[in-house]
C-alpha cells in the first residue's frame, strides 16, 4: 500500500496491518475525524521483537512510510498493537499527540492517553477503559450493510444467526458440542417458522466448517463456511438478524455483535477462562447478552457503541473541536 506524508492538523491511523489492530485503528481515527489517513508499518527484525521499546534506528525499524510521516507529523496519531506503541512513541516525540489502543505494556507517559479495555486491569490518569474492542459498527454502518444485502431481508423472521469462532487456549469448545449447538438453534428456527444463518471466521477449525455445510439444506438461511459460498456476508447478517449467538471466544466479535439492535446470546460462556472471562461476565452483568438457553427468547437492547463514547472523552480530554 503506497502511503503519503500526513498533512498539518489530521488525524492518523497507524497499525501494522493485521486485521484486528487496523480496525480498531481506522474505527477510532475515523470516529474522530471521518477523513483520517491510514499509516500501515513495515516492521523489521529487530526492532519488531523489542517494540514498543525503542532500539537505535527505530525510524528506520519501522518502514518508509513511518519516516516519511515523521518528517511532517499529524496532529494526532492513533495506534493500535506493538508495533504502532512504537511508531507513536516516535511521532509524539516529532510533535504528534499519540493515543495508543491496548495495553502497550510500558508505563503511560509515553503516550498523551491510553484507550484500554476493562478486563486488562491497567488504570491511571493516562488510562480511558472500555467494555471490548473498539469497531466502527453503528447505525450508519447498519444501513449501509443492510443495503448491500437486501436479499437477507427477505427471509423468514425471526432470523437467528451465528457467529462463529473457535476453540482457543482462553476457551474450552468441542466438535461435539459445536455439532448440538447447530442441531439446536436449526430445530429452534424450524419451530419458530424462522430462518438460520451461521458465518465462519478465520479462527474457524475445518470440523466446524465442515458441520456449516452439513445444516438442512432446506432450513432457510445462511450458512457461510469461507468465499467459496460467495461474498463474506458478515456485515449483512449483523444488520438483518432477529437474534444474534456468538462462540464465547472472540472479544471483536461479541462487542461488534454488541453493537447492533439484535438480543445477544453468548454460547458456553462459563467455558472461557483469564481476561476473556471478566469481558464476558461484564457483558453479562450490565444485561447486553444473556447465556443462551434452550429458548432464548427477546430482551430489550441497548447497543453498546463504545467506540463513539471513547472518541468523545478523547475531543473532551485532548481539547479536540
Amino acid at each position: 500500500m503506497k502511503q503519503s506524508a500526513a498533512p498539518p492538523g489530521a488525524c492518523l491511523a497507524v497499525h501494522d496491518g493485521r486485521a484486528g489492530n487496523a480496525r480498531q485503528a481506522l474505527a477510532l481515527a475515523r470516529a474522530l475525524l471521518p477523513q483520517a489517513g491510514e499509516l500501515v508499518l513495515q516492521p523489521r527484525a529487530p526492532w519488531r521483537w523489542w517494540a514498543p521499546r525503542r532500539l537505535p534506528g527505530a525510524a528506520f525499524g519501522l518502514g518508509a512510510p513511518l519516516r516519511t510521516a515523521l518528517t511532517q507529523p499529524p496532529g494526532l496519531a492513533v495506534g493500535c498493537g506493538r508495533q504502532a506503541a512504537l511508531a507513536t512513541r516516535l511521532l509524539r516525540r516529532a510533535g504528534a499527540r499519540a493515543v495508543q489502543i491496548l495495553d502497550p505494556r510500558l508505563p503511560p507517559r509515553h503516550w498523551d492517553l491510553l484507550v484500554v479495555p476493562e478486563h486488562d486491569r491497567l488504570r491511571g490518569d493516562h488510562v480511558i477503559p472500555l467494555l471490548g474492542s473498539l469497531h466502527p459498527v453503528d447505525d450508519a454502518w447498519l444501513r449501509q450493510a443492510r443495503a448491500a444485502f437486501p436479499t437477507l431481508a427477505a427471509l423468514p423472521a425471526p432470523h437467528t444467526v451465528l457467529l462463529v469462532g473457535g476453540p482457543s487456549r482462553h476457551a474450552a469448545l468441542d466438535d461435539a458440542g459445536f455439532q448440538t449447538l447447530l442441531r439446536q438453534l436449526a430445530a429452534h428456527a424450524r419451530a419458530e417458522g424462522g430462518s438460520f444463518s451461521a458465518i465462519a471466521s478465520r479462527r474457524t477449525p475445518p470440523a466446524w466448517r465442515a458441520a456449516l455445510g452439513a445444516v438442512d439444506a432446506g432450513l432457510p438461511g445462511l450458512r457461510w463456511r469461507d468465499t467459496g459460498d460467495g461474498a463474506n456476508p458478515y456485515a449483512g447478517l449483523l444488520a438483518h438478524a432477529d437474534r444474534l449467538v456468538c462462540t464465547p471466544d472472540s472479544v471483536n466479535m461479541l462487542s461488534e455483535a454488541a453493537a447492533t439492535h439484535a438480543p445477544l446470546f453468548v454460547w458456553r460462556p462459563e467455558r472461557v477462562h483469564g481476561r476473556m472471562r471478566r469481558f464476558l461476565a461484564a457483558l453479562l452483568e450490565r444485561g447486553r447478552a444473556r447465556a443462551l438457553d434452550a429458548a432464548p427468547a427477546a430482551f430489550a437492547v441497548e447497543p453498546l457503541r463504545e467506540t463513539a463514547r471513547v472518541a468523545a472523552q478523547l475531543r473532551q480530554r485532548l481539547g479536540l473541536a
